[in-house]
Parts: C-alpha cells; structure tokens; sequence
C-alpha cells in the first residue's frame, strides 16, 4: 500500500506543478485504485493477467497521482491493457504506440508514461518505431509482452517465434531467423534493458521499478505463456524441476552463478563466456555482472540460443544495461523549444512559408 497526494479538483494541466502548492488532501491508493470497471478479457490463463496485477500492485508505491499516468498501446491481446488500468490511456494503432508516447511525452513531461506492446505489435509492423524510439531515449517505460505467437490473429508465427515454429501460417515450420529483442534493444542504443518472466511476480516488480525509477526509454521484455496457441513456449524457465539449470538471474556487482544447486558459473575466456563448475574454481574467478558495461550487456543478450543444444547457455533475467548518462528526447526537445521562443524563432507562419515560393500552372 502506498500514499499519494491527491486534489479533488485536479485538471491534468496541473500535474507537474509542485504538489505543496495545490489544495490537497492525502488518500491512500491500492492496487484496487488502479483496476478500471471494464472487464478483463484475456483467455483464462493468459500470463497477461500476471503483468497486470504486478503493475497494479507497485503504482501505488510510486508515490503519484493516478492522472499522471498514462498507458498507451497498439495492437494485439497485450494492448487491452489501458482498458484494465483507471488512469489516463490510449489504445493506439499497430506498431505506433512507441511514436505517439514519444509525442506525449515530449509535450507533457511531467507525466509518467507507460508503452504496452507484444512481439508481433513492436518487432514487426511497428519494428521501425520501436528502434527510433531507444534512439531518441524519451523518458518511456515500455513492457513487452513476448509470447513468440500471434495471440490476437488466432496462432500465427512471429517475429519471435523460433525458426521451424508449426502454425497456421506456416504449416511445414518457418523458415525465418526470429529476433532477438534485447540485443535489437542494445543495439539501437536503448538505455535501460530488462528481460522478466511471467511467473515470477517478485521479479516482475523489481525490474517494473527499476525500470521506472530510470530517465530514459526503459525496456523490460517479459516472457508471456500464450496457454491457447503458443503453451509452454517458455516452460524450461519457469517450471522447478528444469529452470534453475536453464536461467541466470543476473545481479549487479555479483557473479554470475546459476544450477540446481547454484554449483555452476560463468567465467570469460577473454570475450569468450565459459560455463565452469565452482568445484574446481572460486566464486571470485567469475564473470561479475556489471550493469553499465555494454560489452559485456551485448554478449549476455546472446545467451539467446536453442536450450536443446548441449551447448547452450542459461537464459539471463535481470538488468542487462543501464546507461544514466544519455539525456533524454523530451528534456533535449523542450529546451531546444524554451531557446527557440527566446530568440525569436518559433514563428510557425514563417517556417511554412519558407525563403521560397513556386507558381503552379
């Protein structure tokens, strides 16, 4: 349970002016505060309900009026998500909720603003958008949904989905290479990544805050089980008897060490990660995760590969990067606007207009 303050004549203009000033009274939110009156409609099961009942349960802690969040998506079973939230919302297009939080965002910064998408809405139509979007680094907090499956279109293959994936729209397998979000993420600049998973909500919520406490676009991909069309995608990493062999949960300034009985780690062979068995080396002779190293975020963003291979490596959750010291699209924006009306720039008339005309026969 958190505490909020809160005015009983609020207009959203008002959001970012300092709260001592305004005529308040104190309310304590709940995550009932945040559930809207519309019913959920998810398929019974869907991990879905999971993120939602972990976002609702730390926005009360975040010490804000409910109006000044707003959650925007785009299109697919995940973008129902505003309809479930009593705050400010948008069910956008396909692929530019990215572009039109950047927009809101850009012209009212105060505001929290939050990007709901899945692995269809956000790799694929909407691929372009979303690798602008970590370019531009506005102060977003995104959640992708990843389940590796078109849920809302009825079971077909994704931008995620792994290549040989049987669905309807591709009967035989797919031939196609899927992406890799996280390391698409660093590799667009992003400035926060973070990969969760929907059956663990404590970690959920963890990364969710760590991702909004961050000034820049926040990335947190969360595997998502799809139980009608894609069940068990993600199973290796969530059940008990094969997950703690499967994932590595990655925590800042410790090593990198996972196994059933937290008996194996990973060591770098110059850039070259090695699985070792802490039999036969110390605790301190391995890979120390370190959250502002990109090199090192770029090769754990690959420990991406087929779990079946003997080869493989655990699947990491956790921070992957943080990078504090990229100002962010709409702070740059908004100064750039306060010295262009200073100087006597921001004559719209004239900008139309142009130095040059043309006559049109």
């Amino acid at each position: 349970m958190g505490f909020v303050i809160q005015n009983p004549k609020f207009n959203p203009a008002q959001a970012g002016q300092n709260l001592k000033n305004m005529e308040t009274t104190i309310e304590k939110l709940t995550s009932k505060d945040f559930s809207s009156d519309q019913e959920v409609r998810w398929c019974p099961g869907c991990g879905d309900y999971s993120i939602l009942k972990q976002v609702q349960t730390i926005l009360p802690d975040l010490g804000r009026p409910k109006e000044e969040f707003v959650f925007i998506s785009g299109i697919g079973c995940s973008s129902r998500f505003p309809y479930y939230m009593d705050t400010y919302g948008m069910h956008s297009i396909h692929g530019r909720a990215t572009a039109i939080a950047t927009g809101l965002k850009a012209t009212r910064p105060e505001l929290s603003v939050w990007v709901i998408t899945g692995d269809g809405d956000s790799m694929s139509i909407g691929g372009n958008h979303f690798i602008h979007m970590f370019r531009r680094n506005p102060d977003l907090n995104v959640l992708l949904f990843n389940n590796q499956i078109y849920g809302l279109t009825k079971g077909q293959y994704s931008p995620t989905s792994e290549q040989g994936k049987v669905t309807k729209s591709s009967p035989i397998g797919s031939v196609d290479y899927p992406f890799n979000p996280i390391a698409l993420a660093l590799g667009a600049d992003a400035t926060f990544v973070a990969r969760s998973m929907d059956r663990d909500p404590k970690h959920q919520q963890h990364v969710i805050k760590r991702g909004y406490e961050h000034q820049g676009t926040s990335l947190i991909e969360i595997y998502q089980n799809c139980n009608v069309f894609n069940d068990g995608a993600f199973e290796i990493y969530t059940e008990k008897a094969s997950k703690k062999e499967n994932i590595l949960l990655m925590e800042n300034g410790k090593p990198l060490i996972f196994g059933a009985n937290d008996d194996k780690g990973i060591k770098l062979d110059g850039f070259k990660p090695v699985i070792v068995n802490l039999a036969d080396v110390s605790a301190n002779d391995l890979w120390i995760h370190d959250e502002t190293d990109l090199v090192k975020a770029t090769i754990l963003s690959r420990f991406y590969d087929d779990p079946t291979h003997p080869d493989h490596k655990p699947r990491p959750f956790g921070v992957f990067y943080v990078n504090n010291n990229k100002e962010t699209f709409d702070t740059l924006f908004n100064k750039q606007m306060e010295h262009a009306m200073e100087n006597g720039m921001g004559d719209l008339d004239k900008l139309i207009a142009g130095r040059e005309t043309w006559v049109v026969n």
